[in-house]
């Protein structure tokens, strides 16, 4: 269900940043998409279509929205309760330290 949800998700996000980089620029910050010149003015011009741009990508910013609290939701279904605290510490058995050495060694004699 969450990969279907996902699927979902990325296919609304990628047709979000289409519809908003489709929208002409009202200030004319960079420079291009004015109504002059080869930049493309008259591709998306029209009161009409400036309406169906934005009607479309409001519908599509619900529409992202409503998939990530979907998903925020079956995310946090699946998640274990509980506290890193009470679980109990592992512990590593170790070799049993001895004082004497490991291999006898003969005594020095002269």
């Amino acid at each position: 269900m969450i990969q279907i949800v996902l699927v979902i998700h990325l296919l609304i996000a990628v047709s979000l940043v289409g519809a908003v980089l489709l929208q002409r620029s009202e200030g004319g910050g960079l420079g291009i998409g004015g109504s002059s010149g080869g930049g493309g003015g008259g591709f998306m011009s029209g009161r009409g279509t400036a309406n169906l741009l934005t009607r479309t990508t409001g519908i599509l910013a619900a529409c992202f929205f409503a998939t990530s609290l979907v998903l925020a939701i079956l995310a946090s279904g699946s998640r274990q309760s509980g506290s890193i605290m009470d679980a109990p510490i592992p512990t590593i058995p170790s070799a049993p330290v001895s004082s004497a050495p490991a291999t006898p060694q003969a005594p020095l004699s002269k």
